[in-house]
């Protein structure tokens, strides 16, 4: 069973930062080929899908996010980071990490619904 579990979230002012984590189940990270993204979600909003990084660690960024938000991972620890800095109230939601095997196609044009697991999701609060 592939397991994914966020942690990190939290309240911070405008401008501050977060680290997010997510534990990934070996299996993940044992294939070859997969694609690991972070999404979020506000309230009345669409999930929406913010970065994303293959497993030839090539990544991508929405354009909300870039150059403020970085992810990575560490595959000999099975986690996936998301580095948040420059937050902004915007930035308030739930934030999911989400993997996908095989990892075709890996980039923010691969639609939610084509990732096949899930966290539970972390909630960020950004005030101003």
């Amino acid at each position: 069973q592939v397991q994914l579990v966020e942690s990190g979230g939290g309240s911070v002012q405008a401008g501050g930062s977060l680290r997010l984590s997510c534990a990934a189940s070996r299996y993940v990270y044992s294939n070859t080929f997969y694609c690991m993204g972070w999404f979020r979600q506000a309230p009345g909003k669409e999930r929406e899908g913010i970065t994303t990084i293959s497993s030839n660690t090539r990544t991508s960024y929405a354009d909300s996010v870039k150059g403020r938000f970085a992810i990575s991972q560490d595959i000999t620890q099975n986690i996936l980071y998301l580095q948040m800095n420059s937050l902004k109230p915007e930035d308030t939601a739930m934030y999911y990490c989400a993997a996908a095997i095989p990892g075709w196609g890996c980039g923010l044009g691969r639609k939610a619904s084509d990732f096949d697991y899930w966290g539970q999701g972390t909630q960020v609060n950004v005030s101003s």
